[in-house]
Parts: structure tokens; sequence; C-alpha cells
């Protein structure tokens, strides 16, 4: 079910940055686009989802239109689609989930994606979590640590500024509130 708030984690990350130039990769509803456009953010907002996309400009109208202007939304498979290379100053991933292979090759694209100075911030659900009552997917290797996202990127290219697991509050399936777990990357382009 679909809250209306931004991630946490892109909270925790870019509430003291100086907005510029940002991509909100598979942005869902909008609420991550949304937050940063509301910040001064000039923001492109990307999913698969076609009605997921018309719900998040249906938002966006309701915030207000200065925060509408802020935002393009684009229809595309970035595993497949163009994306401009060195262009954003952040470029975010929430929970994009996907197996081995085609998660580095997309993540070499998102890291290709930020401009000199700018942020890559990846999160993601920690594979600790598949012990957890936390509804998870139940495909273990589509998760992964912050570690081995790190790992795969240039250290000639990034600085890796925080690598580490998240502990967070949630409600799992059955009501209880339990801890979660992400995987939080935020690594600078030099």
């Amino acid at each position: 079910m679909w809250s209306g708030r931004p991630n946490p984690q892109l909270v925790a990350e870019a509430a003291e940055l100086t907005p510029g130039r940002a991509l909100d990769v598979g942005c869902g509803e909008g609420a991550d686009a949304v937050w940063l456009a509301e910040r001064g953010w000039r923001v492109t907002g990307v999913d698969i989802s076609k009605t997921a996309l018309q719900r998040a400009a249906q938002h966006a109208r309701e915030v207000g239109e200065q925060v509408a202007q802020r935002i393009e939304w684009v229809h595309t498979d970035l595993l497949r689609g163009d994306l401009e290379e060195g262009a954003y100053d952040l470029v975010s991933a929430q929970f994009m989930h996907l197996p081995p292979q085609p998660r580095r090759e997309l993540y070499a694209r998102l890291a290709a994606a930020v401009a000199p100075g700018g942020r890559l911030l990846i999160v993601g659900h920690h594979p600790r979590d598949l012990r957890s009552t936390a509804h998870r997917l139940h495909y273990p290797e589509m998760m992964f640590t912050a570690e081995q996202v790190a790992a795969e990127l240039d250290p000639q290219q990034f600085e890796v500024l925080v690598a580490q697991t998240r502990p967070r509050g949630a409600v799992d399936p059955q009501g209880r509130d339990i801890v979660v777990h992400d995987a939080v990357l935020v690594a600078r382009r030099v």
C-alpha cells in the first residue's frame, strides 16, 4: 500500500544536499520525486508503470503547480532505455530488486548518470530480512548488501560515503511491530 511519504533513507541522505537535478529511478507513485521537488530539485521520475506515473503526476499537481512543474515523468524501462550520462546531481534508486546480472548492469548505468560531485543513493531490502516475519521477496538472490553494490563501483570515479545496514521500524503482515533492515549505499562521484 502506498503511504504517500518519501522513503526514509532518501530523506536522511538528501535533506541537507543543495538542490540540483535529480533522477528518481522506479519512482512509483511519486512520493520521493515530490519531496525532492518541494525542496527545489528539478526531478526526472522514471518508472515502467504508466499507471504509477499517472498517479504520481496527479499527486504532484495536488501538492501544487510549482512542485508539479519541477518534475518530468518518464515512462521507460531503464534496462533498455537511454539514460543521460553525467547529468544528475542525485541519482536515487529505492528498492529496485533485480536478479544479480541485470542489477549490476542497471546500477552501472545509474552510476554513469551521476554528475561530477553528485551522489548515487541506492537502498534495498537487506538479505538479513529473509529470516524475519517481514514480507520479503522469495528470491534471495535479488536482495543485496550495500557493500556488494559498493564493490561494483570504480574507486577512481566514486568515493563511497556510506555502505551500511540501517534498522527501521515496520509492521509485518500479521500487524506486529518489527525491525527491518535497509542496505544503504551513498557514493559521491569524484
